[in-house]
């Protein structure tokens, strides 16, 4: 079952038909309210999940802020957009990666989670729409079928963030998890900054593994393709990964639930209320621990003022 995803026109119809999928209410958090997804790791890369809110520090363009709240590791719900590249560039194996995301799906996956299943291919689809029920959503994996044509992953990767992003659930964390090489031959809407800026107004996490393995130098496409997606993974508190044998898929899936089921959210309230649309840069520290490894997002964007139609 595929249905075709539309870029900025029909994302408010897109929005309802995933949301649709499970009966549940979109909502939106009009306040100045910051979600925070916070991952910590130790110099030997084990996860840290005994820490308190007055153990991380928080700051915004400079400015301390207190957290508001914090949840406890893995406590928030996931809002999941798995993404598989499914054309010609990653065919290989793909029979493996399929069962390795499933693998991943049945760790990771809770009743208060939900997921969406998208291709990228020479434009955005949406593979599986929005499910709470994990067997719907391991049914719409089993279904995937590679194909031979273009690459857009621009076009998918922002289409699919944007949807997520419209998916309004409070206290959640919305993650994305791109299986591709990051190869582009084909978006017409969008590039790489395009991509950026739609995570971070979805406020999403971005998580990829790079099936190619040394494959990705080869060319200068293939690494900066990669490179591509590490900056996104860096910019919004995820990673990516590179599986130098099929193999390694499984492992990369298997620490990204890991991580996942260790992440602090911190809440807090901008010092900065106007809703400008501009960027603001986050730093999240742990001054007594200044060993650890700490993964959050960089920064967003301040929600913007309805028009003045729309208020009357």
């Amino acid at each position: 079952m595929k249905r075709r995803l539309l870029l900025l026109a029909l994302l408010p119809y897109a929005a309802v038909a995933l949301a649709g999928a499970s009966q549940e209410p979109v909502i939106r958090v009009s306040s100045n309210l910051v979600l925070v997804p916070v991952s910590v790791t130790d110099p030997a890369g084990a996860m840290v999940t005994d820490l308190s809110g007055e153990d991380f520090e928080i700051e915004e363009n400079g400015q301390r802020v207190a957290a508001a709240r914090i949840g406890g590791p893995g406590e928030a719900p996931l809002e999941l957009a798995l993404l598989f590249d499914v054309t010609g560039s990653v065919r290989a194996h793909f029979e493996f990666q399929r069962r390795a995301a499933e693998s991943f799906l049945k760790t990771v996956f809770r009743p208060i989670d939900a997921v969406s299943l998208f291709a990228i291919a020479s434009e955005p689809t949406v593979l599986q729409p929005r499910t709470t029920a994990l067997e719907q959503a391991l049914r719409g994996l089993a279904g995937i079928q590679p194909g031979m044509g273009a690459t857009a992953f621009y076009d998918c990767v922002a289409a699919a963030a944007r949807a997520l992003g419209a998916l309004g659930r409070p206290e959640t964390r919305r993650v994305m998890v791109v299986l591709s090489d990051g190869e582009d031959n084909r978006s017409t809407e969008n590039r790489l900054d395009d991509v950026m800026r739609a995570l971070q107004e979805a406020d999403a996490l971005f998580y990829s593994i790079n099936p190619s393995g040394r494959g990705i130098r080869i060319n200068r496409l293939s690494q900066e393709g990669q490179e591509g997606m590490e900056r996104l993974a860096a910019h919004t508190g995820g990673e990516a990964f590179v599986a130098d044998r099929f193999e390694d898929l499984e492992g990369f899936y298997a620490r990204i639930a890991a991580v996942l089921q260790g992440q602090y959210l911190l809440e807090y309230y901008s010092p900065d209320p106007r809703p400008d649309g501009a960027y603001r840069r986050i730093v999240v520290r742990v001054p007594s621990r200044p060993d650890l490894k700490i993964r959050a997002r960089q920064g967003y964007y301040a929600r913007t003022a309805p028009p003045e139609s729309a208020r009357r």
